[in-house]
């Protein structure tokens, strides 16, 4: 039982990149699911999230930037981040909140360079 994060890696600034969270087990993605982020010396925070009915949240730093999307038949998560700038640089987790727990990835490092 496990969420697998993967897609980092170290970037320029404007470039792209596609992050997935795949799980597995008894974790389904038709939950509440997101993207959280932790910059060195801060506090994770939201990056972005699908309800269960499939509206979108996003923070206002990545609005327009980014999007997060899934793909329930692979029971994965992706974030696509465009436009990257080097305050994105953090480590990226996924999130999936079920009714009855809520799951996280081991986190994905994404290092943005000016």
């Amino acid at each position: 039982v496990q969420l697998q994060a993967s897609g980092g890696g170290l970037v320029q600034a404007g470039d792209s990149l596609r992050l997935s969270c795949a799980a597995s087990g008894s974790i389904s993605i038709n939950n509440v699911v997101g993207w959280y982020r932790q910059a060195p010396g801060k506090q994770r925070e939201l990056v972005a999230r699908i309800l269960t009915e499939g509206v979108t949240n996003y923070a206002g730093s990545v609005k327009g930037r980014f999007t997060i999307s899934r793909d329930n038949a692979k029971n994965t998560v992706y974030l696509q981040m465009n436009s990257l700038k080097p305050e994105d640089t953090a480590v990226y987790y996924c999130n999936v909140a079920s009714p009855i727990r809520t799951y996280w990835g081991q986190g994905t490092l994404v290092t943005v360079s000016s």
